[in-house]
């Protein structure tokens, strides 16, 4: 009996003790945010070679998979010893998987980068003619209308005025600062590679022990969990993986073909800055729903200061390879990866965008995708433990009550539900054996 108070008394203290601790975690936490904010930055800075591993290991788990798959066949059809297969199969795909990656990006750095470069500089040399073109059809416009033209001079001149200022006062000075952080770039620039090489080593390391870390996280799971619940918890996180891999995955693919889609068509159009173009409106399609329309607006002006028939000749394509690819190739490729409504693709796509940027226009859909997931299948968990429908149709249609733990639905249109008629059975058999007692 002394040894139970005794127990008592330390289950008390330790859980008075853990709320004060988090009372006072939770205090410093909402006063000292901006410590917080930098304590995480700092952290995330310091793991960013790890983070871009995770990442690298991420994208090229379904390739070393596949070669993985492919290469136990293989070696088991020759070796006798399973461990010896397992493991050279393994960092062979691993070897494979890094190869293919290298190879593809060396090669689309090759053939892209010096047409890039080029474009980009005959813009640069270009721009002040284009500049005169304009203005001169602006004149040419405005002969005829004197005020307007009065108008125009006076608004040229406010822009001039305000330009002047604007050079004085704000872009020397910041040229100045400007000047002075180039070295701290190009430091930058250095430790930026070097974080990827990192990473590539860390993403190696990752996938020859896959499995090791994922049984580590099983393990852990089910040591801090009930079973139930535990494997509740991996069914969510597999189709979260499912979600979000099939996603990106799905979505550089489909990118990737209509950069390609739209540099053949450019090409056989002999459109100006072919290769700008084309890269633009690959790497804007990775975004749902506004990228192809952020890639093509300014692509589209660019082509306009050249030609302006190309330029509508443009826009015409670009609108026949989107309707192309929302209706063709996207649903091949992607499929219903996400499980979203249009409404909420642009719902992520907008609050991603707002608070992280492209990155959060990029990865706004899955992430969102995930949390719809996970909401909607506690809700129907919710639903099923109080015998209700877990149909959205069902609440759209049709007005019920619950009454004696029984779904009731009105009379109406939905008698031909089989569900009413099982509960109008229900409800009869209950009536007949009340009036026969």
């Amino acid at each position: 009996m002394f040894k139970d108070d005794h127990k008592q008394y330390a289950i008390w203290g330790i859980t008075a003790f853990c709320v004060v601790a988090a009372s006072v975690l939770f205090f410093f936490f909402i006063f000292r945010l901006n410590s917080v904010g930098l304590l995480f930055g700092k952290i995330i800075k310091i793991l960013s070679p790890v983070i871009y591993g995770l990442v690298i290991a991420y994208l090229l788990g379904p390739i070393a998979n596949f070669w993985n798959r492919k290469l136990n066949v293989v070696l088991g059809e020759h070796l006798e010893n399973k461990s010896h297969v397992k493991k050279i199969a393994k960092g062979c795909s691993v070897l494979i998987a890094l190869l293919i990656a290298i190879i593809t990006i060396s090669g689309l750095l090759v053939l892209v980068l010096p047409r890039l470069a080029e474009s980009i500089a005959v813009i640069i040399d270009s721009f002040p003619s284009y500049i005169r073109q304009v203005q001169k059809s602006v004149e040419g416009l405005l002969e005829d209308h004197p005020e307007m033209q009065m108008l125009s001079d006076e608004a040229y001149g406010r822009v001039m005025q305000h330009l002047e200022a604007w050079v004085s006062t704000e872009l020397l000075p910041q040229l100045n600062i400007f000047l002075s952080r180039l070295t701290n770039g190009i430091i930058g620039v250095f430790n930026y590679f070097f974080n990827m090489l990192i990473g590539i080593i860390v993403s190696v390391y990752v996938l020859m022990s896959k499995e090791k870390f994922i049984g580590q996280g099983k393990k852990m799971l089910y040591a801090v969990l009930k079973p139930h619940l535990a494997n509740n918890v991996l069914t969510v996180l597999r189709q979260s993986n499912r979600i979000f891999g099939g996603f990106i995955s799905g979505k550089l693919i489909d990118s990737l073909i209509i950069g390609i889609i739209c540099f053949i068509g450019l090409y056989l159009m002999k459109t100006p800055y072919t290769v700008l173009v084309s890269v633009i409106v690959g790497v804007t399609n990775i975004i749902p729903f506004f990228g192809p329309y952020i890639g093509a607006i300014p692509s589209a002006l660019l082509i306009f200061l050249v030609d302006w028939k190309q330029g509508i000749y443009f826009v015409i394509f670009i609108v026949a390879l989107q309707q192309v690819d929302g209706n063709i190739l996207g649903p091949k490729i992607l499929g219903d990866s996400t499980g979203l409504s249009a409404f909420w693709v642009v719902f992520s796509i907008l609050l991603g965008g707002g608070l992280f940027g492209f990155a959060g226009m990029l990865l706004g859909v899955p992430v969102f995708a995930v949390i719809y997931y996970i909401v909607k299948t506690f809700t129907e968990w919710l639903l099923r433990k109080k015998n209700l429908p877990v149909a959205s149709s069902d609440y759209c249609t049709v007005e019920y009550i619950n009454k004696n733990n029984m779904l009731i639905y009105q009379k109406g249109a939905e008698e031909k539900d089989g569900l009413f008629k099982k509960i109008r059975k229900k409800e009869k058999e209950t009536e007949e054996k009340e009036k026969k007692e």
